[in-house]
């Protein structure tokens, strides 16, 4: 980003305007396609110079494809539901001809020799690419710090520099700001849900075989998720529903059919089961997070849920243990000869994190997927009679950079969620001192349609995902 235009030169009506609303008024002939995106990239242009979310801006590209979509629209040949509606992506996921950075200096020039499966499947609906935004060097962080290629700004502290989220930092901080309607992160052990829990938005992190990983580049082959990232769960299970399908380049999506969480997302929560964290499992979130949790646990007591606090068969911070032994094991068999060569400028952050892999052989390796398999199985008995299991997302809000210990992670009630191939949904639940906290209700294998159905209850009583980071509500 190179040009800066004050706030009082732009009018974005749209800005933080619904997704679905976007869809329906460009549908109709109500709202331009190409006015909605030239809205949003002249905001991107107003704000981004501060916020680096953004990777690169493929302005000319999208205001010819918004163009495209109007006189298609008008002609009655839209493609569906979604033509016209802008969108940014995550730097992992490939476009043929477009850099992919994937967060790494050293790979600033790398050419996309192929389009990712999701990133097709998008277009082919008409959405509108508006450009990729940052990611944590290789995925391979919480925080969303990026030393060499910059830290997007969460922009609910434009005083303070805070943890936006990591690893699909631009994703979140692009969406809070309102510099696009929604976004796509990828989820290996947290990358959607904690940005979404800093930056005060709702995000999925989808069942792996759900969403095609073809062309999105790889930190963990094992946990690595696509997620749809937005500001309502009406949004979340839209996006959600447009970027699934099977795909032959990907064989993990053919044992998963299509579902369609929009019918079902209305029926609310009455005698629906909930487990919630014990004493012991709690101690390691804040007070302001416990708080916002409790409060959103009796909202949905009110809804006629019941309330069940569950001993879980193993502690949270063992399983995130494994996952992590699992991501760094694989992320290292995936750059390593990067990790390797001390030329190469890699962030100093993000090396150990994945160095560690050199060190665990094949028996670790494959003792801990045994330890994940031994887990899968214990979790099914214990969460069996249980709708859901409910827990904070984060254990803090967001956190001042210059207080961040770069050798622990944030994903604490994250991370075994990847490990137990268990999908989940992070949703804003309050502010404490001016920040997010949020929400994570976590279901089964293939369950988002009920996760989903769950956070539209709890939002459609609660007003926590209108909320906008002042300074950003124009």
């Amino acid at each position: 980003m190179t040009s800066q235009t004050s706030t009082s030169d732009i009018s974005t009506p749209h800005a933080f305007s619904s997704a679905a609303s976007l869809a329906r008024g460009i549908a109709s002939g109500r709202l331009r396609a190409s006015d909605v995106v030239s809205g949003f990239i002249a905001r991107i242009r107003c704000h981004d110079p501060k916020l680096h979310a953004f990777v690169e801006l493929y302005e000319e590209d999208a205001l010819a494809a918004a163009e495209a979509a109007d006189k298609a629209i008008r002609a009655g040949h839209a493609v569906g539901p979604l033509h016209g509606v802008p969108i940014a992506l995550k730097d992992l996921i490939e476009i043929e001809g477009r850099i992919t950075t994937g967060g790494t200096a050293a790979w600033s020039r790398r050419r996309s020799t192929r389009t990712a499966t999701l990133a097709r499947r998008l277009i082919a609906q008409g959405m509108i690419v508006l450009g990729k935004v940052h990611t944590v060097e290789f995925a391979m962080g919480g925080w969303g710090t990026n030393t060499h290629l910059g830290t997007p700004w969460n922009p609910w502290d434009m005083a303070v520099a805070r943890t936006p989220g990591g690893s699909s930092s631009g994703s979140g901080v692009a969406v809070a700001a309102g510099l696009a309607p929604w976004a796509i992160g990828t989820d290996t052990g947290g990358s959607v849900r904690l940005p979404s829990s800093w930056c005060g938005l709702t995000g999925l992190k989808t069942t792996i075989g759900r969403v095609s990983v073809h062309g999105i580049l790889p930190l963990s082959p094992t946990l690595d998720t696509p997620g749809p990232m937005a500001r309502s769960v009406e949004d979340t299970a839209l996006l959600y529903g447009a970027m699934q399908g099977a795909d032959p380049l990907d064989p993990r999506t053919l044992a998963l059919p299509f579902t369609d969480p929009l019918p079902g997302l209305q029926r609310g929560v009455r005698g629906m089961r909930f487990a919630v964290l014990s004493e012991q499992e709690r101690g390691a979130a804040a007070p302001e997070v416990l708080a916002a949790y409790d409060e959103a646990l009796e909202t949905l007591a009110g809804l006629g849920a019941e309330i069940v606090p569950l001993e879980l068969p193993r502690p949270i911070v063992d399983l995130g243990q494994v996952t992590g032994r699992i991501m760094s094991a694989e992320g290292y068999a995936q750059v390593g000869t990067l990790i390797d060569d001390d030329s190469q400028p890699l962030d100093p952050d993000v090396r150990p994190r994945l160095a560690a892999g050199r060190t665990i052989s094949s028996r670790d390796y494959l003792e801990a997927l045994q330890a994940r398999d031994a887990a899968k199985a214990e979790f099914a008995v214990a969460l069996a009679g249980y709708d859901a299991l409910l827990t904070p997302t984060t254990t803090t809000v967001a956190q001042p950079l210059g207080e961040v210990d770069q050798s622990t992670g944030p994903g604490h009630y994250t991370r075994f969620v990847n490990l137990l191939e268990r999908c989940a949904l992070a949703l804003p639940n309050g502010v404490a001192d001016g920040l997010p906290t949020s929400l994570q209700i976590i279901c089964g294998h293939g369950e988002e349609a009920l996760a989903l159905r769950i956070g539209a209850a709890y939002q459609g009583v609660t007003d926590w995902h209108t909320r906008h980071p002042a300074g950003f509500t124009r």
